[in-house]
């Protein structure tokens, strides 16, 4: 594997989970309209640093990670790949599916690769369930049920995702996504999509609650929660076979420890047997979904990202859509 120089464009909390994620690769420049925060990151990393964009852009990097607001993730991303960068661009990818569209055109003119930050798919209790279904052991998927949640905190409706104009949804567009791309990778892709989006407590534009269900192309349903308003954070995702339960709880951190919990039923049925895994080696995501990227371009590999980002929010703009006929 070779090593290549990256930039990160945006220097918050993100950012600086994938400046720690970059294994044997070299952090080179780093960007933000924050010029402290930009400095505090390069310090960490010995490297360069500035508070305009564009200097990563046209910098030597070959890889330029972008974890912005939403409104400038698109934009960015095409003024990159432009330049032939290959790209790490963090979900939602844009605001809108119109938006993304320029991103998908200018990708293929210049033959880069553009990974999609929904990292969710890589945490161990997700690859596990995904062996356990694709093992067929315990019969097809009949239905899911998610909840992703946290309680924001103090200030929350004047930070910018509560602002529509740069943030371009609320939580559906913000964790639901997460859930929704988790979906489509045990379902497949979404024929319909419908929900209640709702404003329950934060004084903002968009919402702070979703209730959600998507029936997926081959019949079955997903019922799906996002909140702001859920206080102690919680991730839940129950994926119910024909003869098993697999229950995922927890993402690490806050969110409590991770676990699958398998639910295997009795040929005489009664109280299933049961079979849990912990998962305690820390959140590998982020490092594993930048190397899926590396090897992706070192051996020229086709990636689905921008097809699934593209589907994750014609299928949200569907669930906007169906809440604003309903009202």
């Amino acid at each position: 594997m070779g090593k290549f120089k990256v930039g990160i464009i945006g220097c918050g909390l993100i950012g600086n989970k994938r400046a720690a994620n970059l294994p044997g690769h070299e952090l080179a420049i780093v960007a933000d309209n924050n010029l402290e925060r930009a400095k505090s990151l390069a310090e960490k990393y010995n490297c360069s640093y500035s508070s305009n964009y564009k200097d990563v852009i046209n910098s030597d990097a070959g890889i330029v990670i972008v974890s912005t607001t939403n409104d400038m993730l698109a934009p960015i991303a095409i003024e990159a790949a432009g330049k032939g960068k290959h790209i790490l661009l963090e979900k939602p990818c844009a605001r809108s599916p119109p938006e993304l569209e320029g991103l998908i055109e200018a990708a293929k003119r210049s033959k880069v690769k553009v990974k999609t930050g929904f990292n969710h798919r890589h945490h161990p209790a997700m690859i596990k369930a995904r062996e356990l279904v694709e093992s067929k052991s315990f019969g097809r998927v009949m239905y899911i049920r998610a909840r992703y949640g946290h309680g924001a905190r103090l200030g929350y409706e004047k930070e910018w995702r509560a602002k529509r104009e740069i943030a371009g949804g609320g939580e559906l567009l913000d964790q639901g996504s997460h859930l929704i791309d988790l979906g489509r990778m045990f379902l497949g892709d979404f024929a319909d999509a419908i929900g209640y989006c709702k404003t329950c407590f934060w004084d903002m534009e968009v919402e702070d609650n979703c209730f959600a269900l998507l029936r997926a192309k081959k019949g079955q349903i997903m019922q799906l929660h996002a909140s702001w308003t859920e206080w102690k954070n919680l991730f839940s995702f129950e994926i119910f076979c024909e003869r098993a339960k697999i229950d995922i709880n927890g993402l690490g951190g806050s969110y409590g420890p991770e676990t699958l919990t398998l639910y295997k039923m009795k040929p005489e049925m009664g109280v299933p047997d049961k079979e849990i895994f912990t998962f305690d080696g820390g959140d590998q995501s982020w490092k594993l979904e930048f190397l899926d990227l590396v090897d992706a371009i070192e051996n020229n590999k086709a990636l689905p990202d921008l097809e699934n980002a593209r589907k994750n929010l014609s299928d949200i703009s569907k669930i906007y859509s169906w809440n604003e006929k309903i009202k």
